[in-house]
């Protein structure tokens, strides 16, 4: 449109310093009378241009307007009167078919993710409705609701987040780079956590990330203070506080079903009460990113939770990670491809299980009682992954993982029958013994909304009640809705 308007400035120039002559001699020459008859012609075709954008801007405003928040008089968007609603709605599917050489009772310890492909045949991984919006001037809302299917085939409703997150602070905190997040949310401990499972670029949760925090991660009520430090580089820092209860929470006080399928160490499940803020789970978290090259840019991060556990009273956990991730992606590209990105994360666990005292003999626990003692268990494990995007939509990537434990499981039954503390290696545990994955990984894009997986993992184990084996997933993923921006 504007090439349209400085042709039509020239040719006006021209047309009049050719026809103030013209005038003055009272007649036209054919040459000056096709110019101008050309600048008619321009001049008509940018009033047409002129009057179809009008009525697109027309037909955006009504669509704004018809798209009031129900049961209110106010628009969608209202600067003027201090009121800002805005609502994008979201459905998002994750399903998945495949074989494994593992049956489904082995799977569901292989594949420890709650969204992850866990039987042979079909898997609804989850169906995702998601709700974002402004609710006024001060906060941002978000909630996840999710539905899946478990193993034995029932189904499952989960909220899985709903928090708000402040645009407005006093002071001017706000404008110093902080905000708040307040809610039930996703504990901000690395790079996979924080995320739902349609972000992920692999079909599957991390083994070690399965291991520390369970089936669905780790989350919680609480409040988060973000801080977006004033230096030249990105760097924020993240403090939080959450209840450190619930099947969320596997490592921590967690719960006596979440105990029941995964008991760290072997341990009983102790109902420990929250006497005091040292009872609940707190967070923090540094993460810094820079541009390495004018292609390739990194972030690097560390993160640290600490809280209760469940095996007593004295009982503690502290969860370090420190995570990377780099991105290459040239100055052209063809909508976002080529690329390659690197990510990994290493995270370790210190379980501090309280010493407790064991009755054998419920009719005369004063005389068949055992003492246990307390028991320091370490776990660690890593996962690496490279994608290369190598062509428009289509992408290839591998990922090796690998996590293992120290420290002796408490042996429930032996003590039992023998009368004495018994204690087994970790190797024995499935959720806690030295394992290696490898997963290579093929991915199409049919559009920004869809996206078909083909992926394979073939595991190496140690645990008995496991074998080494190939596992084969087949995954498409669908949106309706608004597509929200993804983190970096």
């Amino acid at each position: 449109m504007w090439d349209s308007r400085l042709r039509f400035s020239w040719l006006f120039c021209v047309g009049v310093a050719m026809a103030a002559p013209v005038a003055a001699e009272d007649e036209v020459s054919p040459a000056v009378q096709r110019q101008l008859d050309a600048l008619a012609r321009e001049n008509a075709e940018l009033r047409r241009t002129v009057q179809d954008l009008a009525g697109e801007v027309r037909q955006a405003r009504e669509d704004v307007q018809a798209r009031a928040v129900p049961g209110s008089d106010a628009p969608l968007l209202s600067a003027g009167g201090g009121r800002l609603q805005l609502l994008d709605l979201s459905l998002n599917v994750l399903a998945a078919a495949g074989w494994s050489e593992a049956d489904d009772e082995q799977l569901e310890l292989l594949q420890g993710g709650g969204h992850d492909p866990r039987r042979r045949g079909f898997t609804l991984q989850q169906a995702e409705l998601s709700l974002l919006g402004a609710v006024d001037p001060y906060f941002l809302g978000e909630a996840h609701l999710i539905y899946f299917l478990d193993p034995e085939g029932e189904s499952r409703f989960e909220i899985e987040e709903a928090f708000a997150t402040t645009t407005s602070l006093p002071f001017g905190l706000h404008e110093r780079g902080f905000q708040l997040e307040l809610g039930h949310f996703f504990t901000e401990f690395g790079r996979i956590n924080p995320q739902h499972p349609h972000q992920w670029d692999w079909q599957d949760q991390p083994v070690v990330l399965s291991r520390f925090f369970g089936e669905d991660g780790l989350r919680a009520p609480g409040l988060r203070l973000g801080w977006l430090l004033p230096v030249p580089w990105y760097s924020e820092l993240h403090l939080g506080a959450q209840n450190a209860n619930g099947e969320t929470m596997l490592s921590f006080l967690a719960s006596d079903e979440a105990f029941e399928e995964r008991a760290i160490g072997g341990r009983p499940f102790g109902d420990v009460d929250v006497r005091s803020p040292k009872d609940l789970l707190y967070l923090a978290r540094w993460v810094n990113g820079a541009d390495l090259s004018e292609t390739v840019s990194a972030q690097l991060g560390v993160s640290w939770v600490t809280g209760p556990n469940a095996s007593g009273r004295d009982g503690r956990t502290h969860v370090f990670g420190g995570d990377l991730v780099v991105k290459w992606r040239p100055l052209q590209t063809d909508r976002g491809w080529p690329f390659v990105t690197f990510q990994t994360e290493v995270v370790g666990r210190r379980y501090d299980a309280d010493g407790f005292a064991l009755c054998l003999d419920q009719e005369d626990c004063d005389a068949n009682t055992i003492g246990v003692d307390n028991e320091v268990l370490e776990d660690w494990g890593f996962y690496s992954q490279l994608l290369y995007g190598f062509r428009r939509n289509w992408a290839a990537g591998f990922r090796v993982e690998h996590a293992g434990g120290s420290g002796q499981n408490f042996d429930l039954d032996t003590t039992l029958e023998t009368g004495d503390a018994s204690f087994l290696s970790a190797d024995t545990d499935p959720f806690r013994d030295e394992r290696t994955r490898i997963s290579p990984l093929l991915v199409f894009h049919p559009s920004e909304f869809s996206r078909l997986r083909l992926q394979a993992n073939y595991d190496w184990t140690k645990s008995p009640e496991l074998q080494d084996g190939l596992s084969v997933w087949a995954g498409i993923e669908f949106m309706l809705g608004a597509h929200a921006a993804h983190r970096y």
